[in-house]
């Protein structure tokens, strides 16, 4: 629609930030927020939630929570270090919190550790917040390809925009179906009727830090062995061109990245310390999760190993010229 199309156009996709400020082990406050793994209790609501990985719903006081949980769920870990990340850099996600679940009246085929008085825990397990603002209605969701139709004097430049599908790339996020992406109309000057200040984010991005394919597998999520093998950038190529296969779902590809928007994330990345990647990744547990998911024999990855890889795809990036 027209009314549509023009709120693409005004869209933001990025807000100024003080990265190197940013607390990630604490992540992002406000409503909702829970400190590092937290035991958070609740009773189960038996609610069907869309998607393939282990997740439940249940009712702490009036607080309905979503909780994904276990160790083989790749959701669990990337959904907390891709929010962290988005967020430390400026970019719009859900806020995600590693916490421990102890869960009243949930069914047994859910397969936590059962305990006395109908309890079962579920550790490790994480919680979603959604981002501040409204949905844009009737249909929030969006195309990667509408970020090319944003209008540079009035949305977001094209630094921003690339620098977004540049992260994506980073992430090897897998699943870009409109469904996994909002456009939220922030807070501040809008009513019902209008959407004064339209920002495009990304809402699912449990699929990361593995290998993007096209069947958006969970064991390829917070793969180590598979993230560490993956470049940022396709070889042979004369322009800069992501490494990014498509899934089925998927609406990102391969994305051509402008000088501007790879100097944009560059910048971005480099403002991070070692501290602050080493919290990423602890906040993400990641020494729980296989080098190889579904090869046992592979053991755990270590904090310091994920904290190399991700150094070194960011010198990728900064080391690179899109002129």
């Amino acid at each position: 629609t027209p009314e549509r199309a023009d709120v693409i156009a005004r869209a933001q996709v990025w807000t100024e930030t003080n990265v190197r400020t940013k607390d990630i082990r604490l992540g992002p406050q406000g409503p909702g927020a829970f400190p590092f793994r937290a035991t958070v209790t609740c009773t189960y609501s038996p609610k069907d939630l869309s998607g393939g990985s282990p997740k439940f719903a249940c009712m702490n006081g009036e607080d309905e929570l979503k909780v994904k949980y276990g160790a083989a769920n790749a959701e669990v870990f990337a959904e907390v270090a891709a929010t962290r990340l988005m967020w430390a850099l400026g970019f719009g996600a859900d806020r995600m919190y590693q916490v421990r679940v102890i869960c009243r009246g949930c069914p047994s085929t859910l397969g936590g550790i059962a305990r006395e008085n109908d309890e079962q825990v579920f550790d490790p397990a994480n919680i979603e917040r959604k981002m501040a603002g409204r949905e844009l209605e009737p249909d929030s969701s969006w195309s990667w390809d509408e970020l090319d139709e944003i209008d540079d004097s009035r949305g977001a430049p094209l630094a921003h925009r690339d620098a977004l599908k540049l992260l994506a790339v980073f992430m090897q996020h897998t699943d870009t179906k409109p469904q996994q992406q909002r456009v939220m109309c922030l807070e501040g000057g809008e009513n019902e009727s209008t959407c004064a200040r339209p920002f495009m984010m990304v809402s699912d991005v449990g699929l990361t830090f593995g290998k993007a394919n096209f069947t958006n597998a969970n064991g390829k999520g917070m793969n180590y062995v598979a993230w560490a093998a993956t470049p940022v950038w396709k070889e042979g190529e004369k322009e800069c061109v992501g490494d990014l296969p498509k899934s089925f779902t998927g609406t990102l590809k391969d994305p051509v990245i402008s000088e501007e928007g790879r100097a944009f994330l560059a910048n971005l990345l480099m403002q991070l310390s070692d501290a602050q990647i080493r919290a990423l990744f602890e906040v993400a547990r990641v020494n729980l999760r296989l080098r190889d998911p579904g090869k046992s024999s592979s053991g755990m990855a270590t904090v310091q190993e994920w904290v190399d890889v991700f150094k070194r795809k960011r010198a990728e990036i900064a080391d690179r010229r899109c002129a």
